[in-house]
């Protein structure tokens, strides 16, 4: 069924020259600032009566008035699919997704989905804005995911995303050696050549968003390095178009390509098995945040999964 929403607030002259999203993101807490973003373009969230763009500066004392219908996750079926639960409260679930898993219904795939599975495993996330979930994995990127229960907990967590307070660890195999670790700090927006993909733009475009990368080494074998990586940002593709951007793409990405390899030069054992990973060499080994009931500091880490750790098994050998 469909949520009505009615609330009424009053801009205090502190917010005086403060955008009107800002405002409206501190005085309804319990939706995000692109839903309220959503509803002052639709005209439901109002400032004196009068419709306004989410960036007008607004003078303090206004009266904001919103009224707006949140709707129910309603346009996808829920379907028995299998989810790996790591951690579960009342508020949140902490889940370890598989290779070939997508997670949000899209062209080409409108079922099959993590959103679908969730809607039938936990049938009241019908009435939480995409199910509840709050970042994405690409589909054959493996590891772990939060997912809100609730419309608190789910605001709770996009505020954390967008102060950057979510710690996100991530292993990859490079195709390529990698000298040392370092820093990517490099806007990403989509490929002006091929609108499906992502690159590093410009930093003077509008067309990019910020995007920065960390990455150390953890082990370099012949023609391969096994890196760690931490998030400050969250971009559609962003480890995989910054990785490629230094020159080395993923073992198994077949979108973004790093330089080739002199493949007369690598183990046919080894060259057969990188050739053969299915998937991006992409895990997403670790998460922190803070738990949007308790505010403890909670952290989750789980094991690399079988195909990526023969992978390094095969690796290792070549290196002998």
């Amino acid at each position: 069924m469909m949520q009505e929403i009615s609330q009424q607030a009053k801009v205090s002259m502190e917010s005086k020259g403060q955008r009107l999203d800002a405002i409206a993101a501190q005085l309804f807490p319990d939706y995000s600032r692109g839903q309220l973003q959503g509803w002052i373009k639709s005209g439901e969230l109002t400032v004196n009566g009068s419709v306004r763009k989410s960036n007008a500066k607004l003078a303090g004392g206004e009266q904001l008035a919103l009224e707006a219908t949140l709707a129910d996750v309603n346009d996808w079926q829920p379907e028995d699919i299998a989810i790996d639960v790591v951690f579960e409260d009342d508020h949140l679930l902490i889940i370890n997704k598989p290779a070939g898993l997508v997670v949000h219904p899209a062209a080409g795939n409108y079922t099959g989905t993590l959103l679908n599975g969730l809607l039938y495993r936990y049938p009241d996330s019908k009435h939480i804005p995409r199910a509840g979930i709050v970042h994405r994995l690409d589909k054959d990127t493996t590891g772990l995911m939060v997912v809100a229960k609730t419309l608190q907990a789910q605001n709770h967590l996009v505020q954390q995303l967008q102060a950057r307070t979510v710690s996100r660890r991530y292993a990859a195999v490079l195709s390529g050696t990698l000298l040392s670790g370092g820093t990517v700090d490099a806007p990403i927006g989509r490929d002006s050549k091929h609108r499906t993909r992502m690159a590093v733009v410009d930093s003077e475009s509008d067309a990019g968003k910020e995007a920065i990368t960390h990455y150390e080494i953890v082990k370099r074998f012949k023609h391969f390095t096994w890196v760690e990586l931490k998030l400050e940002t969250g971009r559609t593709h962003q480890i995989r178009v910054h990785m490629t951007h230094i020159g080395l793409g993923l073992v198994g990405d077949a979108t973004y390509r790093g330089r080739g390899l002199k493949t007369s030069e690598i183990d046919d054992s080894v060259l057969e098995c990188v050739r053969s990973f299915g998937r991006q060499a992409l895990h997403a080994k670790a998460l922190g945040l803070i738990h949007p009931a308790t505010g403890e500091q909670c952290q989750w880490e789980i094991p690399l999964p079988d195909d990526f750790t023969h992978l390094l098994e095969v690796l290792k050998q070549g290196n002998v």
